[in-house]
Formats: structure tokens, sequence, C-alpha cells
């Protein structure tokens, strides 16, 4: 049987017993005749690699007794046909290789050089600070951020409470000077029910309006003039990450996303994610496509856990549309959430699923920054090291509020030899890139 070489990422994984693991392939160049495997989550055992492709086909492979840290690169060689015979296979790992541009899908090759010194230079708690998108202190939050140098804050309406203009400025401001490496400042100002700066009439008259309102009001026209008008205020302000649009599909006036979504059906609301994506380039705020795969009729997550029981197909048929337009506008981050969803993954919430992130990453082929939804929401505080889940799980950005937790939960996975530095170092190099990219490092 002819010997075939393939680069094996191990991307994502979860805890316990069986490991899940999501996979990126990449095809040695003698092999680019071949098919490419894509879709695809492993379940790790003792002796076997269980692999579910994108056509939901199960391969379970043998492996040797070597140890394999999880997000090391290796390479292995295999024997026979993957695809789509030879369900059961003998595989050798040849070698645990070093880290390798080529191994990180992202959209910042540019960026990889200056944000590959930049890492050089920083210590492992450093490094895990810089997944950390922690709320905003009442008090001493500069004090903080040059002690810990977080990757950002995240800022609430309570933060900007009787603050003008000058007083926010000036306060975000003196975090970026005191700031080891210049944060990402993030809000939720959707519009509508979800305003976090321009819920004081201090700095804006009145709230922004929900994009029903604005929809209704005057069309997608009227949308992009919100987004102009929205990046240049918190741009002013010095916030650079918006945690919207709210692209779910929801129809019904009883669903709990109803009021923060268009209110639209699939294909209404894909031409409201590009307009908005397409409209912020350039602006100098990164927009953050919500609630990956999409929240559709599901219960309120802030306060427990919600289960979404729809099929996979309904979910490639309508929620997965939006995302795709906004991500082939060329969307920058996406938010990911709370939802248990069946289809993908019955097991663990879409923010700590590696198979809910192997369907962005490998479905819809989304290259950059993925953030969950706030660790805080009682949806996420009962499960134990949420924080290491969602870390492994793939996210480049974690939402937190106990940040000390979410810290230590990475630290002791990483110095126990449980996960590689090098899954680290990845997942840290394309937030430093994609910083790079922001023109928040200069």
């Amino acid at each position: 049987m002819k010997m075939k070489n393939l680069w094996l990422v191990v991307l994502l994984c979860g805890i316990g017993c069986s490991l899940y693991v999501g996979m990126s392939f990449y095809q040695d160049v003698a092999l680019k005749n071949e098919k490419k495997i894509d879709g695809l989550v492993m379940k790790v055992e003792n002796d076997a690699f269980y692999l579910e492709t994108a056509n939901q086909s199960i391969y379970k492979i043998k492996k040797n007794n070597q140890s394999i840290s999880l997000g090391q690169t290796v390479e292995i060689i295999y024997e026979g046909e993957f695809w789509p015979t030879n369900l059961e296979q003998d595989i050798v790992i040849t070698k645990v290789t070093t880290q390798e541009k080529r191994t990180l899908e992202t959209l910042y090759n540019q960026e990889f050089a200056k944000a590959q010194e930049l890492l050089n230079k920083m210590s492992l708690d450093e490094k895990i600070a810089q997944l950390l998108l922690v709320r905003y202190p009442e008090s001493g939050g500069d004090t903080l951020l040059k002690e810990k140098n977080f990757g950002g804050y995240i800022f609430f309406a309570r933060d900007f409470k009787n603050k003008t203009k000058e007083n926010v400025i000036n306060e975000i401001a003196n975090l970026q000077s005191v700031a080891k490496v210049s944060i990402l400042t993030a809000v939720d100002e959707e519009g509508g029910t979800v305003v976090r700066v321009s819920s004081n009439p201090l700095l804006r008259s009145e709230p922004f309006l929900s994009s029903q309102e604005l929809y209704k009001q005057g069309g997608f026209a009227l949308i992009k003039e919100d987004v102009n008008e929205k990046s240049a205020l918190l741009k002013e302000l010095g916030l650079n990450l918006n945690l919207a649009p709210v692209v779910d599909v929801s129809t019904n006036e009883s669903d709990y996303m109803y009021k923060r979504s268009l209110g639209a059906d699939s294909s209404l609301t894909s031409t409201y994610a590009k307009t908005v994506i397409e409209a912020s380039q350039g602006l100098g705020v990164t927009y953050a496509l919500k609630h990956f795969p999409g929240y559709g009729n599901n219960a309120d997550t802030h306060i427990g856990s919600s289960v979404d029981t729809r099929t996979l197909e309904s979910l490639k048929k309508v929620d997965l549309p939006p995302f795709a337009a906004g991500i082939q506008a060329g969307a920058d981050a996406v938010l990911v959430s709370h939802n248990v969803v069946n289809a993908v993954d019955g097991q663990n919430p879409a923010s700590l699923s590696a198979s809910i992130h192997n369907l962005l990453r490998n479905t819809l082929n989304f290259k950059g920054i993925v953030i969950t939804d706030d660790l805080v929401m009682g949806a996420i505080t009962e499960v134990p090291n949420a924080s290491l889940k969602a870390f492994l799980a793939g996210n480049n950005l974690l939402i937190t509020t106990d940040y000390e937790k979410s810290m230590q939960e990475i630290r002791e996975a990483i110095t126990s030899g449980e996960v590689a530095r090098e899954y680290l170092d990845q997942k840290v190099l394309v937030l430093l890139a994609f910083k790079y990219k922001m023109g928040l490092i200069k």
C-alpha cells in the first residue's frame, strides 16, 4: 500500500478520560491531489483516535503508545485509503514538530513576524492573561491592568454612568498608557435593549436604536448610517471592539432574542450581517457577529442552561447563513453562545464545545478571533473548569470576571504538561497579530 503523509494539528480539546479534540489537517505538497479531510472532531482514548468528518462518517484509527501533548503539532504516516474506506487503520507517529506558521489558520499573515517577536518576550502568565477579556472593575482598573496585562477589558453601562466624554476618553487613554501590550476595549453596543455607552445621555443624547427599528425607519441605508455614527462615537471614546451585531434569526416575538435581533428571516438577516460588517470596515472599531451558531428560540443563558433541540439541517438552512454572510464580508470576530446545541454537541455549551468551534472554523471557514459569551452567566457558572474548557475548545478570548480562577485553570494545565505550550502560543500569537492588524500595537 502507498505511504502517505499528513500534517496533524491538535487544536481543540475538552477535559476528562475521553478528550474531544477539533482537528485541522494540512496535506503535504506531494498529496495535493488527495481528498482533503475537513469538518473533523476527534475523541482521544488510550489506543485510538476517533475522527468524525463533515459528512458525519466516523473513523477509528489505532495509534501506538507514544505520548501526545494536546496542542502539539505532529507528523503522522499512515497506510491505505483514508477516504472513504478502511475505517480502521494503524498509524505511526513519527515525530513532534515545532510550530510552523502554516499551522495557524488566520487572516493576519503580514503581522506574524511582529507578533512572534512580541510573544517571545512574554512570560507564561502574560501569555495567559492575553486570552482574557476581563470585566472592568469598579475601581483600580489601571493598577490591576499594569500588574496582570490582560488582553482587554469589557465595559458595561455602570462603567459609563454619569461620566462625560472627556472622563471616558481620559480613563481609557490611561488604561492604554499603563498596558504593557495595548488592550482590547469592548462593549455591547447593539442598540435597542442592549446599550452600554448610549445609555448615558452625557455621551449620546438618546440610546442607539435597535436593528429592527432602524430597518423599519430606513432599511439598510439607515443601518449603514448607524454603523458609521456608532463607530465614530466608540472610537472617539477609545473603545475598539463592539460585541455586535446580533445576527441570530428570530421571527417569533416570544423568543428571548427577538428584540435584540433583526426580527426577520434568514435571508434578510444575512443581508443585515453583510451590511454591518462591510460598513464597519476601516472605521477603527472591530465588530463581532453573535451568538454563534444561532440563538433561535432558546431561553436566556444569563440565568441558566438552555438546550437547543433543532436539527442540524435547520441550523444549516436557517441559522448559519447570516454568520457565513458576515464572515464572507470580512468579519474579524465571532462570539459564541452558551446554548447546548444537541445536533452538534449535546454534552457541552457551544462556547465550550470543540464540535461547535469546528463547525465555525471548518464548515464556515472562519479564520478570525473567536470569543466566548460571558463566563459568569448562569449557563456556565456550574461547569467545572469552564475557563480551561473554553480555552481548549478553541476560543481566542474568554470574557471573564474571575480572572484569577481563569488564569489558574489554564496555568495548571500548561505547567502539568496536560496541554502543550505550543497550543497556548498559537492562540496568543493569533491574538497579538489581530491587535497589530487593528493598529492597537504601534
